[in-house]
């Protein structure tokens, strides 16, 4: 714990026994009253201290976090609760989650995905297969306009329709092949121009 934690707890501490001692002042002929408010305080009490010492790790699960663009260009993605690293790209003006994937060779969107940016997968030739560690799924080749990651623009994308849904659509080596550097640092993800 830093000052500042100790400081709040000590905060805490002297509003809880306020508030126990006003209750005892104003309650010293009901005692059955009493021991239900002390008891009702006594959990709102400790339900904040918990929350407060639980806050930096629910807020990582609770609040996303986005990537940064430093001025160089240079990209940092923090690491997400599940381990993975998802960034949000505009594609042809709509915002899509993507989960970075060094593994694959292209850019997947899920069916879902390229609905949002206007493309149907019904009418798609579904001509090519990938393989995956849940085995092959058939994919259908597309060309993505307008990729935006901030201030980096990539005019035409070439990726992938997945037929099948999947968790999220995939950012693959067709898009980070742009970046000359991909490493790993204090679990964030760093794209470096």
């Amino acid at each position: 714990m830093d000052s500042g934690q100790i400081a709040q707890g000590l905060y805490l501490l002297t509003l809880g026994a306020a508030v126990a001692g006003s209750l005892i002042l104003q309650a010293r002929a009901r005692r059955g009253e009493l021991v239900q408010q002390l008891a009702i305080w006594a959990l709102i009490f400790v339900g904040t201290i918990a929350g407060f010492g639980l806050w930096s790790e629910v807020s990582r699960s609770v609040l996303p976090q986005e990537a940064t663009i430093s001025a160089g260009g240079a990209v940092s993605i923090p690491q997400s609760p599940d381990g993975h690293y998802h960034v949000t790209l505009k594609v042809q003006g709509v915002p899509v989650r993507f989960m970075v994937d060094t593994g694959a060779s292209s850019v997947v969107l899920t069916p879902r995905d390229a609905r949002r940016i206007g493309i149907d997968p019904a009418t798609l030739a579904y001509l090519d297969v990938a393989t995956t560690a849940n085995g092959s799924v058939a994919t259908a080749p597309v060309r993505l306009h307008d990729v935006r990651l901030g201030e980096i623009v990539t005019p035409v994308l070439r990726a992938q329709v997945n037929k099948a849904a999947m968790p999220s659509s995939l950012l693959g080596m067709s898009y980070l092949r742009q970046f000359a550097k991909i490493e790993i640092v204090n679990r964030h993800m760093v794209l470096t121009p």
